[in-house]
């Protein structure tokens, strides 16, 4: 097709890119183009057929004069008819060897993604990909602050390259930068530095947790067509002034310093607050307003903890050493476990890779509820607990396939396998759609108490 843009001029592209937003590739393609096949596939496709070049390997951005990267992401309808997205942003491939060499502003991520032309795109299952209908064009510059924490985590995977550990890394490791699996079911593996130990390929990725932060600006906007330059967080954890010179876990970690050893009550009247006896949140609200220095309701739905998809949890430790109650998570999402067939890609997948900021209370005396403030720490689950947690969710598709979601049928605390399942709340009648029809109750994640115990006592 004929294009009328300047492809040096960042501000003609992004207008451009806004003729193809309710459209199909196939209104722009010839009878006769051969669609490619492939993970990267669309992109390359976008760029011949309406940016009008020809697929390029250039380290460089897209339009490497413009500074900006084309990135085409899918997203999924769920059964209310939400947009949600499907899956993480993939940035490129990491080679071990050649990574090793070099810094944050040399490396393949910061050259190719620190200014990215989003095209958000409906994914239909077994869809033409010329077929495929785009909705959204972001404009997305990775803000200061961004680029601060990504800096970091960035430092933490090339630390690990450096010292031939890249068979060890996890998506639970960083914040919003991931180094995430690829390859046929997660199992490719190939050569790194400075160690003869294969590892798995992975590539750079933006997590589907910061994506979804993206998606929210741009149905906030009520536009179609956005970008982010003068994007102000309405709720942040850290400042950019902090971030300069700590890193984001050594500020939130000193803002619970002054804390430590201290009782509920002297909490209470150091922080302002004045909590009920009896409230069931009391706890998670007194480490709220610590890590947020009292500017935040919830600090789970502050602008970092989002973009990384970082949870904090509370856990009371009782005098023995031992943990009375479970952990749990969200309710299970039946029919996105049965669409999800890959692991990767799943929901708990991303909930149990990513990281957890866990505030602990220690009860000084049995049975009294006089606890005080005691470890705090990041926490990120294991490889070895990874792969129980895939069987975990192996059960849970099972249990769906065959429409036996019924607590028998699935993990049970009693079994010891670190994690179960069963209803939460007070409302155990509470009822879900189920993928195979009608309705079924609802039932949650959780970890079971004695793996809480195991983490807190290995940290």
């Amino acid at each position: 097709m004929k294009t009328t843009y300047n492809h040096n001029d960042l501000s003609s592209i992004f207008e451009y890119s806004k003729g193809l937003l309710g459209h199909t590739l196939r209104e722009f393609a010839a009878e006769d183009y051969e669609v490619r096949r492939g993970k990267g596939s669309l992109g390359e496709m976008v760029e011949e057929i309406f940016f009008g070049y020809d697929k390029n390997n250039n380290p460089e951005a897209d339009f490497s004069v413009a500074g900006v990267e084309l990135k085409c992401t899918p997203l999924k309808k769920s059964k209310k008819d939400e947009l949600l997205i499907k899956e993480r942003l993939v940035c490129g491939m990491i080679d071990y060897i050649a990574e090793a060499g070099k810094d944050f502003e040399h490396s393949h991520f910061y050259e190719k993604c620190r200014l990215m032309l989003l095209l958000f795109y409906l994914h239909v299952s077994d869809a033409n990909q010329l077929d495929l209908k785009f909705l959204f064009s972001v404009l997305w510059k990775l803000s200061e602050k961004d680029l601060l924490i990504i800096r970091n985590d960035y430092e933490v995977i090339h630390n690990k390259i450096l010292r031939g550990l890249a068979h060890t890394l996890s998506e639970g490791d960083t914040m919003y930068l991931a180094a995430c699996r690829k390859g046929s079911k997660g199992t490719d593996t190939t050569k790194q530095y400075n160690s003869d130990i294969p590892a798995p390929t992975r590539a750079f990725s933006l997590k589907t947790a910061y994506m979804r932060t993206v998606l929210e600006y741009v149905q906030k906007s009520g536009k179609n067509a956005v970008c982010n330059f003068d994007l102000q967080a309405e709720q942040e954890a850290v400042s950019i002034e902090e971030l300069k010179q700590h890193s984001f876990d050594e500020i939130i970690l000193a803002r619970f310093k002054p804390y430590i050893g201290k009782n509920e009550q002297e909490l209470e009247s150091v922080l302002g607050l004045d909590l009920s006896k009896d409230s069931k949140s009391k706890f998670f609200q007194i480490a709220n307003a610590i890590v947020s220095d009292g500017k935040s309701s919830n600090i789970n739905l502050s602008e970092e903890f989002k973009k990384a998809g970082l949870m904090m949890k509370t856990i009371r430790v009782q005098t023995n050493g031992r943990i009375r109650e479970a952990m749990s998570f969200e309710n299970i999402n039946y029919q996105e476990v049965i669409e999800n067939k890959n692991w990767y890609d799943s929901r708990l997948y991303e909930i149990f890779t990513n990281r957890f900021l866990f505030v602990t209370y220690k009860e000084q005396t049995p049975n009294t509820g006089d606890y005080v403030l005691d470890k705090v720490f990041f926490w990120t689950m294991p490889q070895e607990d990874v792969r129980i947690a895939h069987l975990y969710w192996k059960n849970i598709r099972s249990c769906i396939e065959n429409d036996t979601i019924e607590p028998k049928y699935f993990w049970r605390a009693n079994l010891h396998q670190n994690f179960h399942v069963r209803p939460k709340g007070r409302n155990s009648n509470d009822l879900a759609d189920n993928p195979n029809g009608g309705k079924c109750k609802k039932y949650c994640y959780w970890f079971n108490n004695e793996y809480i115990t195991k983490i807190v006592n290995d940290n």
